[in-house]
């Protein structure tokens, strides 16, 4: 999936001319801390919250502020992958989408990207999860799966999650079924370390209620 496929329909960009209190009042409406400057449909910047309240002139045009972080978008055809790389790196609530020509496309908003990722991922379809530990010499996604194929399931979904300073690393699975107890019992014979499983019930009670929260979270 690209960064086109992701464009929010909800976000209009403010323009040079808008005051720093219209912007405030729109990242109210939107749920976000940066909104984008678009001029002539070419892109200026992304201005933050924090930048209206440093500059403290908000009756000012937003196009008389200075604006730092305009090298904060993505172009078109980048992958979803880059578009999570770069909002987590720069702790963005939204990400301007440019086309190879610096004209501004859309953004994408961090809310609306977590519920196109939980469809993507797989994250909502049936099924549990198992959470193993290992040196990340003796990773082989091969045999992971053909440990899981073995008892006729199918892996979802995947994560490797590593630490610093460490070569041990969670490897995450997502399964096509919410019956993984045999899944389990192989694992072990196979001697894997099992940090963590949750079945149809447990991903029911506590991983709903963890996703409510967080979009609750995204909605203040």
């Amino acid at each position: 999936m690209l960064a086109q496929d992701l464009l929010s329909n909800t976000v209009v960009p403010l323009k040079t001319s808008d005051s720093g209190v219209l912007a405030l009042s729109l990242m109210e409406e939107y749920k976000t801390t940066h909104l984008p400057i678009v001029h002539s449909g070419i892109y200026y910047g992304l201005v933050s919250e924090a930048d209206i309240y440093s500059y403290n002139k908000f009756e000012e045009p937003i196009g008389a502020h200075p604006i730092q972080q305009n090298n904060l978008f993505i172009t078109n055809d980048q992958h979803i992958y880059d578009v999570l790389e770069k909002i987590y790196e720069n702790k963005l609530t939204l990400l301007p989408v440019l086309d190879d020509k610096d004209h501004y496309l859309g953004s994408i908003i961090i809310s609306e990207l977590i519920l196109k990722w939980t469809e993507i991922s797989g994250i909502n379809n049936p099924g549990g999860i198992i959470v193993l530990e290992m040196n990340v010499r003796d990773y082989s996604l091969a045999e992971i799966a053909q440990i899981v194929e073995s008892n006729n399931k199918k892996i979802i979904n995947s994560f490797v999650n590593t630490f610093s300073d460490s070569t041990r690393i969670e490897v995450t699975l997502k399964l096509n079924s919410p019956d993984i107890e045999d899944v389990l019992k192989t694992f072990m014979r196979y001697n894997y370390q099992i940090q963590a499983s949750y079945t149809e019930a447990d991903l029911n009670e506590n991983l709903s209620d963890r996703y409510d929260s967080l979009m609750n979270y995204l909605n203040i």
